[in-house]
Parts: C-alpha cells; structure tokens; sequence
C-alpha cells in the first residue's frame, strides 16, 4: 500500500500528490514538477508504515 502525500512545488508553488512506497525506508531523488517541469529534490523517511520526515526542495542550476 502506497502513502499519498501532498507539498508544495518550490518554484511555482503548485500543490503536488505524490505516492511514497513505505516499504523503502528512505528516498533521495529528483523528480520533475508536473507543472511547471522544474526539478525538485525529494527526500523522505518512512518509519513503521508512517512518513517521518518530507522534504522537496529547489535544485540551483
């Protein structure tokens, strides 16, 4: 079962639905906005089926 989480594009400050998989305790990734199609790094941990921490954050280029 996935985790449904939602945040908040850092740069054009959409809110975006993400499915997180619990079963992987930490992710460390890049992953495009669905709207305005900057990157943004995603970082989370899981810990006993429940998000522990979340953070999408800017990418300087």
């Amino acid at each position: 079962m996935e985790l449904e989480h939602y945040f908040q594009c850092p740069y054009c400050l959409a809110e975006i639905s993400m499915l997180l998989d619990p079963s992987i305790a930490e992710q460390n990734y890049i992953e495009d906005c669905e709207v305005c199609c900057n990157p943004i790094q995603i970082s989370y941990q899981i810990r006993e089926g429940e998000l522990e921490s979340f953070e999408a954050s800017d990418i300087e280029q």
